[in-house]
């Protein structure tokens, strides 16, 4: 129990400082990383939303294609 308490505190611990340096070290302030974040956030749900588009035009067609009636095939005769 002690080993799994002080294994607990040790993350803890070592979140916090990691933490606190990640913070000191980050290159622009809070609010620009903030928009910057955001704006990839934005850009990647965007090209999701294409990429979507684009494949549902893709099976919406092949779908067409399925549903559509196929031409009868000329018997054959003996």
């Amino acid at each position: 129990m002690r080993r799994i308490f002080g294994f607990f505190i040790g993350v803890m611990t070592g979140s916090l400082i990691g933490g606190a340096i990640a913070l000191l070290m980050t290159p622009a302030s809070g609010e620009d990383l903030r928009g910057q974040v955001q704006g990839r956030a934005t850009g990647f749900a965007d090209e999701i939303r294409g990429a979507a588009a684009e494949r549902r035009a893709v099976l919406e067609q092949r779908l067409a294609e399925l549903r559509a009636p196929r031409p009868k095939k000329a018997e054959k005769e003996e």
